[in-house]
């Protein structure tokens, strides 16, 4: 049988160290189909409920492991499905490259079934896009979009249009003019700062009597280093959410998330510093920040367009993280005086002591936090965690002590619904022999969450592992909305937006043929969470959560206040539970010990 260009596109793919496809069919790449279907000994096709999802996978995938994700989808809607997954890879600078179909060439233009502007619709979301026309240009076209991925941390896309998928292949473009001869391969290069810019930094460090470290993803391959330089500098290290995994929270000197999801001891040392290290963090909100001209600032990151943006860096050092701080170290003048770091670490044992109270505070049925707070000393080790966007992003991101090995990821940059089940599928096909735990708000489990169990319970049993658990905070309401509405807009909850339809989650978890566990009082949570983690099988923890436990910042802001309080005069539905946990949260906060 005659090689076809869809024949040999998987062969190039193939070619770059790719194995695994995330997608779903249709009629615009049924060649493409095919063809993997004739190379099922090379390549594993992982088939989603939705092209949403697909994206969604290889962007876990590619979070993950740093490898490239692949997703596939066809022509017209197939396509459009595919943006928000990889809008959300884009924006956490994970590799991607989507495979997407077109109609056949000569009905381009003629307003024909499912025939989209494709270049146009993935021009923004993409740092290469193109369509291929001729057999000649599959090569390079393959080529580019793995090392534009790789080099740039982006998007690459390629749309092959359906008649071309089927014509002969052409391995080897013709020697002539206008062809291009491409080869496969990357290899990452050594970036590091010039000796001078280097010790420039160093000076600024040096200098420094209370130095903060604020690292993210970019940081994840120097540990070692970052601790280092802590341990040097005497500082506390604070961590962005996609960078959640970059150190464990068992060191004493790490002071957890930053933000309007982070800690009390990661706002006080960002106000208390007079000079921040960031190091492969693009963390954007300003105001946790120091307040500008009262730290010096030293930044480094991979990414030249990255440097200055977040804060007017003295030395912004473009650079791979462990390679620069390999270099910088030896520069650093160890600190002597360690009362900073005394500090941060007392506050740190304070805030993880508040933590434990604010998780015992009786709510109605369950307090969201007791449920992360039971779930943290009881974490496999080597557990992948994946985070939804809601409520349980909160908890996640600041009840949970990772500890060294584990791994986790969110949608950072996007911060969009519906990612945490598919994520969780990925990571189970990179690592099939470690736990996996997805934790899920009931609006991101309805959107997209549902229909990742169907793809759980047709693949498990491959998995030489195969926990993987699914926890769903059912509150019946979009709680992270609600209460921006009511403590940023001073609005009160409007139930026709915000109110969720009820779904049981657990049971339906079992008529798909999972395990499914149901909680609604707060003294089951721990021996369900022991039954669910030794089940050997996909489960899903479905509890019954009070919407009105307040998943309040670390310094609440006057500003905030203010329209907390309007929107208690402004007749909240829910004002009196509001105001009740709200009190009993703070409490804890002004009291500590005095929890009722």
């Amino acid at each position: 049988m005659a090689k076809t260009v869809g024949d040999f596109f998987w062969d190039r793919v193939g070619q770059w160290g790719i194995s695994r496809v995330f997608g779903y069919a249709g009629d615009g790449i049924n060649e493409l189909v095919a063809a993997l279907h004739r190379r099922e000994d090379r390549f594993e096709f992982v088939q989603a409920r939705h092209e949403e999802l697909a994206a969604f996978m290889a962007a876990g995938h590619a979070k993950l492991t740093g490898e490239v994700g692949v997703c596939l989808a066809t022509s017209g809607p197939g396509a459009i499905h595919l943006l928000n997954g990889l809008y959300d890879a884009k924006l956490d600078h994970a590799p991607v490259v989507a495979v997407v179909g077109q109609q056949a060439r000569m009905a381009l233009g003629g307003h024909y079934q499912q025939e989209v502007a494709l270049e146009t619709l993935f021009a923004d979301v993409s740092g290469f896009c193109q369509r291929a026309d001729s057999p000649a240009q599959v090569r390079h076209l393959v080529d580019r979009a793995f090392r534009i991925a790789l080099s740039e941390r982006t998007i690459a896309t390629i749309i092959l249009p359906k008649d071309l998928q089927e014509e002969p292949a052409v391995e080897t473009p013709p020697r002539a003019h206008g062809s291009v001869h491409s080869g496969v391969g990357y290899t990452r290069p050594r970036v590091v700062p010039k000796e001078d810019d280097l010790r420039a930094a160093a000076d600024i460090i040096n200098a420094g009597q209370r130095v903060a470290i604020l690292v993210g993803q970019g940081a994840r391959d120097a540990k070692a280093e970052v601790i280092e330089l802590a341990e040097k500098t005497g500082a506390g290290v604070a961590k962005a959410l996609v960078g959640r995994d970059v150190l464990p929270d068992t060191l004493p000197f790490v002071t957890g998330s930053i933000g309007l999801l982070g800690t009390r001891p990661s706002y006080d040392m960002m106000e208390g510093c007079d000079t921040l290290v960031m190091i492969g963090s693009g963390f954007p909100y300003s105001e946790w920040l120091p307040e500008e001209g009262k730290a010096r600032g030293v930044q480094i990151d991979i990414n030249p367009a990255m440097l200055g943006l977040r804060y007017p860096m003295e030395a912004p050092l473009c650079g791979d993280a462990a390679d620069t701080l390999r270099a910088l170290l030896p520069l650093i003048t160890p600190k002597t005086d360690r009362s900073w770091r005394h500090g941060i670490e007392q506050g740190i044992e304070r805030w993880w002591q508040t933590l434990d109270e604010k998780a015992m505070v009786e709510a109605d049925p369950v307090n969201p936090q007791r449920v992360f707070r039971e779930l943290s000393p009881r974490l496999p080790d080597g557990v992948v965690l994946t985070a939804d966007s809601g409520t349980a992003t909160d908890w996640f991101a600041r009840d949970l002590r990772l500890r060294d090995g584990m791994r986790a990821t969110l949608s950072g940059g996007l911060a969009t619904m519906g990612p945490a089940v598919p994520y969780a599928i990925a990571a189970k096909y990179a690592w099939p022999d470690r736990p996996v735990i997805a934790c899920v708000g009931d609006g991101a489990m309805q959107m997209n969450g549902i229909n990742g169990l169907i793809t759980i319970a047709a693949t498990w049993k491959r998995w030489r592992d195969p926990r993987l658990l699914v926890l769903v905070l059912n509150n019946r309401d979009l709680a992270q909305v609600t209460w921006e509405m009511r403590a940023q807009d001073g609005v009160p909850k409007f139930p026709a937006s915000q109110t969720l339809p009820d779904f049981p989650y657990a049971r339906y978890a079992e008529l798909v043929g999972l395990k499914g566990y149901f909680i609604d009082r707060p003294e089951q949570i721990g021996e369900t969470l022991d039954a669910a983690l030794a089940h050997p099988g996909p489960t899903v923890v479905e509890v019954r959560t009070d919407p009105n436990v307040p998943p309040l910042p670390p310094h609440i802001r006057p500003q905030n206040a203010r329209a907390f309080l309007a929107s208690l005069w402004s007749g909240d539905p829910e004002a009196g539970s509001m105001l009740r946990q709200s009190i009993r949260d703070m409490i804890v906060d002004l009291l500590p010990g005095r929890r009722k």
